[in-house]
C-alpha cells in the first residue's frame, strides 16, 4: 500500500508521457495546458489507491486513470464555455486563453482521448470499464442539465440539489473506485459496495465545497470566497436557509439572488443570513452525515481492518480539508 502522494507522482508521470502536443498544434495544446495546470488529481488516485488495495499491481490502472482524468477535464473545459468563466484554478480557461471554437473542439478531442485510453485492456475487462463509463459520463450530462434547469428555478428542494451533485460530481468519483476494483478482478457484492462508499464520499467532498466556498480562507481555499454566492448558485447553503429562515431573511435572501450585482457587500449579507440560520453548523452535520454513511460500505468490504482504516482515514482527510 502506497501513500497518496506517490500515486499522484506516479500519474503525473504516466499523463506527462502519454498526452502529448502534436499536428495540429491548435488542438493539442490546450488538452495539453488543461490537463497540466493542477487539480487535486483525486480521481485517477482513487483508481490507483483501490486497484493497490486489493492486492494489484497499480500500474495495471494507469489508463483507465488517465481516461477518468481526461474526461474530468473534457467537462471542465466545456463547463467553463458554459458559464463564461475566465479562471480555472487560478489561470485563465482554454476558451479565454485561446476562443470559444478551440474550447469545444479540444474538449470534443479529450472526450475521445478519454474512450481511447481502454483500448489498451482485454476486450473482456474493456468491455466491463466501457459500460461503466458510459453509464458515467451519461449520468454527468444529465446532472450539468439538472445544475442549468435549477439556475432558474426558484423551488428547487434539496432532494433534488443532492441528486444533481450525485450526478454531476458523486457518480465520477464512484465510478473511478470501481475500475479500480474491476481491473483488481473485483465482483459482486464487493463491487457495488466500493461504488456506494465512492458515491457517499462524493457526496460528502461537494457539501465540503460548498461550505469552504463561503466559509473558508480564501488563501486556502484557492480562489474566491463567495463565488457561489455573487452567481447565485443554489447550493445546499441557500436551500437549507429557505428551509429553516424566518420570513424576513427567506425574503431578504431571495431578493439578493434575484439579483445579478456582484459585490462584496452581497457575499457579507448572504454570508450573515447563513450565520444568523446556523447554516455552518447544518453543512457540515449533513457533510459528516454522507462520510459516516460512506463509511458504512467500507465496513461490509472484504479487506483487512488496516485497509478499511486507510478507506476511512481518506475520507476523514476529505471532509476536515480546507481547499
Amino acid at each position: 500500500m502506497n501513500n497518496l502522494e506517490t500515486y499522484k507522482k506516479d500519474f503525473l508521470n504516466y499523463l506527462n508521457s502519454t498526452i502529448l502536443v502534436k499536428e495540429p498544434v491548435g488542438l493539442y495544446q490546450p488538452i495539453k495546458y488543461i490537463l497540466e495546470i493542477g487539480g487535486k488529481r483525486l480521481r485517477p488516485i482513487l483508481t490507483l489507491m483501490i486497484c493497490d488495495l486489493y492486492g494489484t499491481n497499480y500500474n495495471k490502472a494507469f489508463d483507465a486513470a488517465l481516461a477518468i482524468e481526461v474526461f474530468h477535464n473534457f467537462t471542465l473545459a466545456h463547463d467553463d464555455i458554459m458559464d463564461n468563466a475566465l479562471i480555472r484554478r487560478g489561470k485563465e480557461t482554454v476558451h479565454e486563453k485561446w476562443d470559444v471554437n478551440t474550447g469545444i473542439l479540444s474538449g470534443d478531442a479529450m472526450l475521445i482521448l478519454a474512450y481511447q485510453c481502454f483500448e489498451s485492456f482485454e476486450p473482456e475487462l474493456y468491455k466491463e470499464l466501457m459500460l461503466l463509463f458510459n453509464r458515467t459520463a451519461m449520468e454527468v450530462c444529465e446532472g450539468q442539465q439538472w445544475d442549468i434547469e435549477f439556475e432558474n428555478r426558484n423551488n428547487v428542494s434539496i432532494s433534488e440539489y443532492l441528486k444533481m451533485i450525485t450526478l454531476k460530481t458523486s457518480v465520477l468519483l464512484a465510478s473511478a473506485m470501481k475500475m479500480g476494483a474491476i481491473i483488481a478482478k473485483v465482483n459482486g457484492n464487493e463491487l457495488e459496495a466500493i461504488y456506494n462508499f465512492g458515491l457517499n464520499l462524493g457526496i460528502a467532498f461537494q457539501l465540503q465545497d460548498d461550505y469552504l466556498d463561503t466559509f473558508g480562507n480564501s488563501k486556502d481555499f484557492g480562489k474566491q470566497i463567495g463565488g457561489d454566492i455573487t452567481e447565485n448558485k443554489k447550493t445546499f447553503l441557500f436551500l437549507k436557509t429557505l428551509e429553516v429562515a424566518g420570513d424576513d431573511e427567506k425574503s431578504r435572501l431571495l431578493n439578493l439572488y434575484s439579483s445579478k450585482k456582484k459585490s462584496a457587500q452581497k457575499i457579507e449579507e448572504v454570508t450573515n443570513i447563513f450565520k444568523n440560520n446556523n447554516i455552518e453548523q447544518y453543512t457540515l452535520n449533513k457533510i459528516k452525515f454522507f462520510t459516516e454513511k460512506a463509511f458504512e460500505y467500507v465496513n461490509d468490504l472484504n479487506l483487512p481492518d488496516e485497509k478499511k482504516t486507510t478507506l476511512k482515514n481518506f475520507g476523514i482527510s476529505l471532509m476536515n480539508r480546507s481547499v
